[in-house]
């Protein structure tokens, strides 16, 4: 009889190990998954059981391509998202050559990092609730600054008269966007600016080194060497970011009525899946299927920007 080596008890004992992990990832990530991919093919909703559902087909999904509400928290998603990736970018791509630039030799460098990190730490839940205090109408701190230090009045026609009040900052959809947007990016700029940060320290000195013996300017480092280079990185933060924004709940929920008021101008998808799904009606095979909608969205949108920044090879010269 074959006597077992000793490799082959250790990789059974390993599987004894990654067991645990095993079990309660498909508890918890993998069964969640199918449970809401069968029960988009369902009618479930209010006090229902999976049981007592009706198998529906496709109706669901045929509801949801026909759905104005869906598709305009699609488009509020995606513009709170790019209001806020954009300048994210910008200023973390500024601040991470600032602060890796040897020449320049900051000092403190450390230091403002963990406070641009900092903010990343705290709870979305309790920072949606904060700004709701800080731009609340009429006496919140930020319309006690603008009107008794900047003399600065939201001016309201009231039966025909002129009425100087506080600005009701909840009421416009543009600075509702813009307040939501600005979390989102006070939020995670510290971490772009780490990864940034990282992409840039990997470069290898020699290739700016060159660049200054052949006389190239501060500018022409970052723009031929540093931003080619850091492209790999710049995907993965846009690639996660655009997931990350996708999924937007906590801020647009918290922050106003928890519809995405107002006029439903920040009601994200998933703040629109929760309303579906866990208030009214309770219809919970339809926010399943917007949860499906989600995902294939985002899905579409991460091959697109992938294929979009991938590097192509140059084309080669076809010899006469």
């Amino acid at each position: 009889m074959k006597k077992k080596s000793i490799e082959d008890t250790i990789n059974r004992n390993g599987y004894f190990f990654v067991l645990p992990f095993i079990i309660v990832y498909a508890a918890f990530q993998i069964w969640p998954v199918i449970y809401t991919f069968l029960l988009s093919f369902t009618n479930l909703q209010g006090f229902k059981t999976f049981k007592d559902a009706d198998f529906i087909g496709f109706e669901n999904f045929a509801k949801l391509i026909k759905d104005k509400n869906f598709w305009g928290s699609v488009g509020n998603t995606f513009i709170m998202w790019g209001w806020n990736f954009i300048p994210q970018l910008g200023i973390a791509l500024l601040f991470a050559i600032w602060f890796t630039d040897v020449r320049l030799n900051l000092k403190g460098k450390g230091l403002f990092r963990a406070i641009f990190y900092m903010p990343n730490l705290l709870a979305a839940t309790s920072v949606a609730i904060l700004f709701r205090s800080l731009f609340a109408f009429p006496v919140g701190p930020v319309n006690q600054f603008l009107t008794r230090y900047l003399n600065v009045w939201d001016n309201v026609v009231l039966d025909g008269q002129v009425v100087q009040q506080g600005f009701n900052f909840f009421r416009s959809p543009a600075l509702s966007r813009a307040i939501v947007s600005f979390i989102q990016w006070w939020l995670w700029c510290g971490h772009s600016l780490i990864m940034l940060m990282a992409g840039i320290t990997s470069i290898s000195p020699t290739l700016y080194e060159s660049a200054v013996v052949d006389g190239a300017s501060n500018t022409q480092q970052t723009w031929y060497i540093t931003l080619p280079l850091l492209r790999p990185m710049m995907l993965y933060i846009l690639v996660t970011s655009m997931i990350g924004g996708m999924q937007i709940f906590e801020i647009p929920f918290l922050i106003t009525g928890m519809h995405g008021e107002p006029d439903f101008k920040i009601r994200s998808m998933s703040v629109y899946l929760y309303n579906i799904g866990f208030q009214g009606r309770s219809n919970y095979a339809y926010a399943a299927a917007i949860a499906i909608g989600m995902f294939i969205i985002t899905i579409c949108f991460a091959v697109v920007i992938n294929a979009f920044m991938k590097e192509r090879e140059p084309k080669k010269k076809v010899e006469a």
